[in-house]
Formats: structure tokens, sequence, C-alpha cells
């Protein structure tokens, strides 16, 4: 039994609405016995000229009359009907009026209709528009979400139902952060605050949506929001359309990824830093951790073998995880039946979805399954580095409880971007070897730490420049000399690289050379020149066109210096090369005046030599111009800074090098051309260990020169070393009485050695030959020599000195 209120909607947009429809009641034989204003608005007819009359005589159309009669039929078998039917409006037109009836039954046994009917077009839009809403609730596949003025959920639709898991009911009458994660449900309440305050709408906002109830699945939404408002203007609450997107920004994220990798991964030519670089990338869109294992022979540059076995290294590990077993720095045992050794045995990539569907995945190490169950750890990627044929370890992948497992496409992604990372690691594994080979070859041409010498006391630096580390044409030496003296030495190839170091190599070791032959600087600088423009020569012969090799070696500099500790003398000489510095006691750094001369390899002008005499404990700065212009290339500024680094020469010489170092080059900073760098501290030899006694040249010269020799020795307490000191001086002077001319001086020093001098002025020089057994003379320099630890001759402008070197006896 059903009442008139039944028939009418509520909602003011029904056209049956109270006071929008138009009603009329029919008796059980078909007669009008109600009749509303609105039915008159819509049919011309006024109550008293329907009621009493049949409604099908009076309102239907003889036409119609089958249809009418079709909807009779209808409702007395249902009880009620809904339809559209034509009707005759009281000026004779058609009207098409939509229906509802509903038979009601009063006292007794009498029986009305109850029909409401509105223009059927109406009637057909109002329906069109709750289909339309009817199909956004079940059947739409884009998420609706309406949320009441208080931003609690009034209804979603299935949709949303079967994207989340969660039941329709489930979310109703609740705020966003009562069934989302509180990351996703802050961003989303803000967001249906400010429309129910502002009233604007937001249109294609993408954010997180993830669920209390499955927080661990990754959803991506795009979200339109707009406010709800009655026709008062009254708001209702927010109405949002939610779109699963999580495909399309899973698929823009791997492509970002991959853009990022080629930005991010291979910035240097560091095996380590790549590693890590690899790892970081991972981590920060496709894993939550990611480990990166080499090859030992990698990791050191060498060539890995063709064969995988043995331990892998572990280069990188991000984020850093101190439960983790192995850690950087540390061996990773590759257990046979791991994915790490079936990727590296197999060459392509392993991916486990789920590491608990993996029987033998309980069967591997217990420590790690233990920690990789305390970490959360439930899907794996392992991909291998290979470069040029080779492996050279292995990337691994690892998600944790709040990540969805890995997919195949997360499996492409992580084999492209380590694909590129291992080339870049290859190439930093390669460079690495051949710096190695260039480190190598620029030690084995650089002096070692000097040792301590009698004259000077050194500290130096070689800083290779940024374009190839570790070699380059620069170089310095210190070269021990006869008469305790020493050679300082330095030079400039210009250039870098392992063609650069071998022209460095073929003239420190030249200049070798012509030092122990006790020339004269100047005289050292001009037969280097000679040198220079031979090789220049020989390398414009066979360059083939390439003139680089010509102009390294034409553009070499060097700077010469010889010290005495005997006399303080220092004698300079320099080929377009810096001057040096002199620092004394005092602490006054000046620029000696050395006159440059052009660089080394022009040919055909002179070299000049220059004299000091140089306080105890002075400083000599020896540098390149790599030097002075590592800062910003102001020549000026670099050369105060450098005397105010050297202005107090008492500082022990690591300290004062040191100061020198980080005074001129910026920190961190890689200078653009090779520095070396060479301080020496100057000693002077007391005179109590040195003695000269100038003998005339006659017969007695000889014992003379033993009575003194002995003597001498004798006060030294050196009477081990007085029978062959004596017989080598007699020698030595008995030469000079039978070839020489004029006086000769006899000197004796002691320093690390003993040291013998006989100088005269004669510019002969002595031969050393094997004597026949017939021979009365010619013995004696083959006697001194097998006397001596060394013997050599040097040259003066005004004659020669032979020398002899004995090692002092164990004190």
């Amino acid at each position: 039994m059903g009442t008139p209120s039944m028939l009418f909607s509520e909602s003011p947009e029904d056209p049956f609405a109270l006071g929008h429809g138009a009603s009329a009641v029919l008796d059980d034989q078909g007669t009008v016995v109600g009749w509303s204003v609105r039915a008159q608005e819509l049919l011309g007819y006024t109550a008293k000229e329907v009621i009493g009359h049949a409604w099908k005589d009076l309102l239907v159309d003889a036409r119609d009359l089958h249809v009418a009669r079709s909807a009779v039929v209808n409702a007395m078998r249902t009880g009620g009907w809904f339809g559209v039917l034509p009707l005759r409006h009281r000026d004779g037109h058609r009207v098409e009026m939509g229906f509802r009836a509903r038979a009601i039954t009063r006292d007794g046994d009498s029986q009305e209709w109850i029909m409401v009917g509105a223009p059927a077009a109406e009637v057909i839009a109002w329906q069109r528009d709750r289909a339309l809403l009817d199909g956004l609730y079940r059947r739409s596949p884009i998420g609706l979400v309406t949320y009441g003025p208080d931003n609690r959920v009034i209804r979603v639709n299935r949709a949303i139902a079967k994207a989340s898991g969660v039941p329709v009911e489930a979310p109703v009458g609740r705020r966003p952060r009562e069934f989302m994660v509180d990351e996703d449900a802050g961003p989303a309440e803000e967001r249906v605050r400010q429309v129910l305050e502002t009233g604007e709408p937001w249109i294609f906002t993408e954010q997180s949506a993830r669920t209390r109830h499955d927080p661990g699945r990754e959803r991506m939404v795009s979200v339109s929001a707009f406010r709800m408002e009655d026709s008062s203007g009254r708001v209702l609450g927010v109405a949002e359309t939610i779109e699963d997107v999580t495909q399309r920004y899973q698929a823009r994220r791997r492509l970002t990824l991959l853009n990022e990798a080629s930005a991010r991964i291979g910035t240097s030519l560091d095996v380590t830093k790549t590693a890590r670089e690899l790892a970081e990338v991972a981590v920060d869109g496709l894993a939550d951790y990611c480990s990166v294992d080499l090859l030992k022979p990698v990791t050191v540059g060498d060539e890995p073998p063709r064969s995988v076995g043995g331990p892998l290294f572990r280069v990188a590990l991000a984020p850093p995880e101190h439960r983790i077993p192995f850690q950087e720095g540390e061996a990773v045992p590759l257990l046979p039946d791991s994915p790490q050794a079936r990727c590296l045995a197999e060459r392509r990539t392993i991916l486990e979805r789920l590491l608990s569907l993996r029987p033998e995945w309980y069967s591997m190490d217990r420590r790690r399954i233990e920690v990789a169950l305390g970490l959360g750890v439930h899907s794996l990627i392992v991909v291998p580095l290979v470069a040029r044929g080779l492996a050279l370890g292995v990337v691994s992948l690892w998600r944790a409880r709040h990540s969805e497992p890995f997919e195949d496409d997360d499996a492409a992604v992580a084999q492209e971007f380590s694909s590129r990372a291992a080339v870049c690691i290859d190439n930093a594994r390669r460079f690495t070897q051949q710096q190695s080979t260039a480190l190598t070859l620029q030690r084995s041409l650089l002096p070692s730490a000097a040792s301590d010498l009698p004259a000077v006391e050194v500290a130096c630096r070689y800083l290779p420049a940024s374009g190839e580390p570790g070699i380059g044409g620069d170089w310095f030496d210190v070269i021990p000399l006869s008469g305790a003296r020493v050679a300082l030495v330095v030079g400039d190839v210009v250039g870098h690289g392992i063609h650069a170091a071998a022209l460095m190599g073929r003239l420190r070791a030249a200049v070798r050379t012509l030092a122990s032959l006790d020339l004269e600087p100047d005289e050292v600088i001009a037969r280097l020149d000679d040198l220079v423009g031979l090789l220049a020569a020989e390398l414009e012969a066979n360059a083939d066109g390439i003139p680089s090799a010509v102009e390294q070696v034409v553009g070499a500099t060097c700077l010469y210096a010889v010290y005495d500790p005997v006399s303080r003398h220092c004698s300079l000489a320099r080929a377009g090369h810096p001057p040096p510095l002199l620092s004394t006691p005092d602490g006054q750094v000046t620029m000696l005046d050395v006159p440059a001369g052009p660089p080394l390899g022009l040919g055909g002008l002179p070299f000049e030599t220059c004299d000091h005499d140089l306080p105890e404990g002075s400083l000599l700065t020896l540098y390149t111009n790599g030097l002075l212009e590592a800062r910003s290339g102001d020549i000026d500024a670099a050369l105060e800074n450098l005397r105010a680094c050297l202005a107090r020469p008492t500082d022990p010489m690591d300290r004062i090098c040191q100061a020198v170092v980080e005074g001129l080059l910026p920190v961190g900073h890689v200078p653009s051309d090779d520095i070396a760098l060479l301080i020496a501290r100057t000693r002077v030899l007391p005179p109590e260990d040195v003695a000269s006694w100038q003998l005339p040249l006659e017969a007695t010269a000889a014992a003379r020169a033993r009575e003194l020799t002995t003597g001498k020795l004798t006060e030294w307490g050196l009477t081990e070393l007085a029978f062959t000191t004596e017989l080598v001086a007699s020698e030595l002077v008995t030469n000079a009485y039978r070839y020489a001319a004029g006086p000769v001086t006899l000197r004796l020093i002691r320093a690390q050695c003993l040291i013998c001098e006989v100088s005269d002025s004669s510019h002969t020089s002595p031969h050393l030959r094997r004597a026949h057994i017939t021979d009365e003379g010619g013995r004696g320099l083959f006697l001194v020599a097998q006397l001596t630890e060394r013997w050599g001759t040097r040259y003066s402008h005004d004659g020669k000195t032979v020398w002899t070197e004995q090692p002092l006896p164990p004190s």
C-alpha cells in the first residue's frame, strides 16, 4: 500500500518534485477525481472541466488510445507505472508527458490511481542525469569521491574500491588520514580544505595515494576537485575525480632515472666514485638498497679474468646500513647457488620478484638471510656489469617491506643504466691502469727522497697537472758532487702525459751525466741546450706530421745550481726558467739575479753563470712556473705569497714546503700545469773538518803530502784510513809533480766520507791504464781506483782537481 508522497521527489531538480510536477487522481473506472494547478498549467484544463470525466475521453487523442490502454494494462498488472504518454492539450495540440502512476487502495475495496507528470523533455533530461550519476558511481573507470563540509567521505564509487582494494563502504564517514598513510593523507586533506574554503577547483594534480590497507603498494593518482553547492549557494562538500596514473608515473620515472643516470654516472675516471654514483642513482629512483660488487682486479685497474671466480669486492653500498654483513671495502663471498653467481656465470639479469618463493634462497648464507629478513627484503634484481665482453662485477638492487616487488620494466631499466655504468667503470679501470703505468714511469724518472747530504737539507714536492694526473714534464734533482758539493736542478718540459714524461727523463739523465763531469753551471746548460736541439731535430725527422712532440722539447727550461758547503759559494745558470728565491736566516727573502738565458733548444745564444755566497741556514727555493700560475695567474701576487711562506727559514723543511703548496694552491684545487718545488737549506762544513795545504812542486812534495795526511787523520781519529789515504795522496801529488806546473794544493774533507783532493794548474786529463809487467810506472791511478770507493776529475778556469772518496769506518 502506497502513499501519495512516495511519488514525489525531494530533489528540486527532479521534474516530479512537489510544486513542480503535475498531479491527478483517477478512480478505478478511470474517471478524474483530482486535478492540480500545475496540471492545469501544462494541459490547459481547469479542475471543473476535468473532474468527473473519463481521462481517456478528454485527455487522450484517438490515435494515441492504444498507447494509453497499454499503459493502463501494465499499471494494473504491476501496481504502478512509469513512462511517457502523448496527451491532448485543451487547445488541441499534442503534449508529450512523462508520468509516474501508483495504485492506492482506499477503505474497503475501492482503488484510486495517483498520477504525477511533467513535460517529457524534462523527464528524459532528468533520467539522463540520473543515469550519468549512477554510471559515475557504479560503472565509471575513473574514481569519484565526495566529501562533506566536515572533510569526511560521503561516498566513493566502485572504481575507487577496485583500485584500492578497500570495500566501497569502508571510507564512508572517515577522513583521509584514517584510511591513507600519513605522508599522503596530509596533502589530500589540505586540498579538500582549500577547495571548500576558496571554491577554486584543482585540476589534474598528481599525488601519491597509498592506503593503510596496503601501504607497500605504490599508487599515483591524478586528482581534480571542485566544490558542490545547492541552488541557494549553500556549500554541500567537495567532489573529486581520481584517475590512477601509477603506470604512467612509473614509466616517466624510469625515463627520468635513465636521464639522470647518464648525467650522474661517470663524472670522473675513478672506479670507486663511479660505482658509488651507480648505487646512489639506483636507490634514488628504483631500489631501497643497492650494492656494487666488483672483481678485485678491476678495483686496482687490472684486466678482469676471463673466467669469473673467487670473492667479489664491495665497492659501493647505498644507503649506508651497518646491519648488512659486507660493508664497503670488504670481500663478498660468491656462493655457487646465489643469484649473483648465476648472474655472472650466465651474463644476464636475474629478477627475483618474490624471494620467499625461491627455495634455494633459504639454503644460502644464514647470516645474509637473517639480515635480509630483518630489513624486510623481499624482491631482488641482479645485473651483470659487462664491458668489452668482460665481466667486471654485479649490481644488486633490493626492495624492502614497504615497496612493491620489482617488475620486468624495472629490470629493463636497471640493465640499461648498469650497462652504461659498466662502460664508465671500465673506462675508469683502464684509466687507473694507464695512470698506474704513468706513475710508475714518473716515479722512476723523479728522484727518491734525498738522503741527508753534508751540503744541504732538502724538501720537495711534485704536483701533477689536472689534465692527466701523475705524469708531466716538470722535474727536479739533487745530485751529490765531488768535494761534498751538491747540484740542485729544476726543469720543465712543456706539456703533459707519457710523452712529456719520457722527454723529461731523457733530459734528467743528460743533466746527471753532465753533472758527473763537474762542469760549470753555464757549461752544463750549454751542453744541455745542444742536446735538446739534437732531440728536436730527431723528433722532427720522425714526427710524421705531429709537431706537438717537437714543441714539447723546444719549450724546455732549466735552472742548474752548484753549492759548496766549504766555501758557502753557490754558482747558478738558467735557461728561460724562473729565478730562484733566497731566504736568509734573518727572514729576508730576495730573488737572486741570475741571467735568464733563452729556453733550451734555441741554440746559438750564450748562457752565463752567476756566483753568490750564501749564509749558513739559508733557503734556496727552486720551482717551475706552474707554482706561480696555480691560483689566479697573477704572478706578482703569487710571488708575494711565496715570499711570505719562505719568511721563516728556521721552520722544519717539510712544514715550509707544505706551507708553500697550501699558500699558493687553493684548497682542493688541482693545478692546470705541473708543479715542481725544491727547497734546500744550506749547510757549512766546520773549519775543523777541512784541511788544506799548498805544496811546492818539488821532489819532496809526495813525502810532505804523506806526512800531512797521516797527521790530520790521526787528529781526526781516522788512523784506520791513514795508510790508504797517504798512499792515495802520495800518488796524486806525484802525478801533479810529473805532469803539471806550478804549486799543488792538497785538501782533506771529513764529511759523510773522507775526501782527498789534489789540485794543480794543468788541464790535462789523467787516464787510468793497465801497465805492462815491464813498465816502471803507470800504476798510480790504478792503485788509487782500487783503494778508494770513487774518484774523478773536475776542471776549473785555473786548472783541475783530482778527487777520491773513502767510506768512514763505523763509529
